[in-house]
Formats: structure tokens, sequence, C-alpha cells
């Protein structure tokens, strides 16, 4: 029988991972540790850092490649596409590697319950995961620029890029975090009266901050974002506005 954690391990920083963390991944038979390509093997090296750091033995901790998604495909379809995929290179590894059952760990970036696919891949395979709650990009972004979330009792509502380039300003917020932006949906808003906290990196050695009114800081941002992506070939930003 397979039992399976998924342990936020937070958004780069090792000493984000948390004790429970540290615990759930000393009590696992096998850790989990996929490869995103070249493009993003800064990532992988992140997480075989933490193994490194807080585990005694590294033979339990097996890397695998994972899936392409499809962009020419429709996005809900090339991703549910995708999960399957991924859902199947799960349980080959598992099978290849812990054939008489056992507990397994994936080590999942930031938090598994904030816009991160782990528990519905894991659906897949009929497993009810333990989870181990990490330390959120939201939450570091707020950290690194020393502000609030939300204004006194006003609501915030936590979207993607694509949502806000489709859609707009959400109705009834004062505040919008926005992950998973392919680049620069802030772009498409009015920016009157508009003020953006953005973060790329959070919690890694090169960390890039801006912050500002979004009519006069939006370009800087894009041309940042630009120049990190093309020095490390990947990036992951999030950013949040008020108005």
């Amino acid at each position: 029988m397979i039992a399976l954690d998924l342990i936020g391990i937070g958004t780069g920083n090792p000493d984000h991972v948390t004790l429970a963390a540290i615990r759930a991944m000393s009590q696992a038979d096998l850790i989990l540790l996929p490869r995103k390509g070249d493009e993003k093997s800064d990532l992988a090296d992140l997480r075989r850092q933490i193994c490194a750091t807080h585990l005694s033995d590294l033979s339990r901790v097996v890397e695998f490649d994972l899936p392409l998604r499809d962009a020419k495909t429709a996005y809900l379809d090339a991703v549910n596409d995708w999960h399957d995929a991924i859902a199947a290179c799960w349980k080959a590894t598992i099978d290849a590697h812990l054939p008489g059952g056992g507990r397994v760990a994936l080590l999942v970036w930031g938090d598994p319950s904030l816009y991160d696919s782990t528990l519905r891949i894991a659906a897949r395979l009929g497993i009810t995961p333990r989870v181990v709650p990490g330390v959120t990009s939201l939450s570091v972004l707020t950290a690194a620029h020393a502000i609030p979330l939300n204004d006194l009792g006003a609501p915030v509502v936590i979207t993607t890029g694509r949502r806000l380039r489709d859609a707009g300003w959400p109705a009834d917020a004062d505040a919008v975090a926005v992950m998973l932006d392919a680049g620069g949906a802030f772009s498409t808003l009015d920016p009157q009266g508009v003020t953006i906290w953005w973060g790329a990196y959070l919690g890694m050695p090169h960390e890039a901050l801006i912050h500002g009114p979004l009519a006069e800081v939006a370009q800087q941002i894009l041309d940042t974002r630009a120049a990190l992506r093309a020095q490390h070939g990947w990036i992951m930003d999030i950013y949040l506005l008020h108005r």
C-alpha cells in the first residue's frame, strides 16, 4: 500500500522549510524529485540542496523527468492531459522503486493548496495524501515588501494572469494578487490609482523586487522581467495590486 505526502517547501530558501516538512521528509521511504528540463535546472538544484541539508540518506531520493504540456492544445484540455501524463509518471516511478509499498513524498514549491496541481494529480491515482503546508509565494512577497496583504477590513482576490488579462479587475476587490502570469497582464489595466508590488525568484539568492504606482513602474517591471528571463532561462514571479 502506498501512502503519499505532499510537502510544501516554500519558494526556494532552505530556511523556509518547516520542522514539520523536515520530519515528513525523514519519514519517507521514497522522495520523488521532478526535473523540468535544462531551462529550469535551478529548481531541481534547490530541491537537491534541501534534501542534502535535511536528509542523512539520499539513496531514498529518486529523480524523474516531467512530461511537457502541449502548448498547441486548448489550455484546460492541455492541462488535464498533462496531469494524466504526470500521474502516469508518478505511478511508474513508484512501482519501479517502491514495489512493496511504503510512504512516498513529493516536495512542492510554496504550499500544495495555492495554484499547485499535485493534489489533483494525486486524486488521479486514487490516493488521499497527507499535506504538509509550506510558506507561500504570496506570504514571501508581502514579507519582502514589508506590507499587509489587505487594506483594513477589505477583501483580497487571488487570481491568475490569464484571468486578469481576459476579465479585467475582479469585481468588488480592493486588492488583487496575481500568480501564473506569462508576462505583463497588469499592462492591460487602467493604471490610474493602482499600486503594484512585484517580485520574482522570491526567497532565492537572485530575488528581484519592484514597487510603485503602476503607471510609473509597469515598463520597468516588463523590462526587468524580460532581462531576468533571458539571463536565467526561466522566471517565476507574482505581484499584488491595490487601488
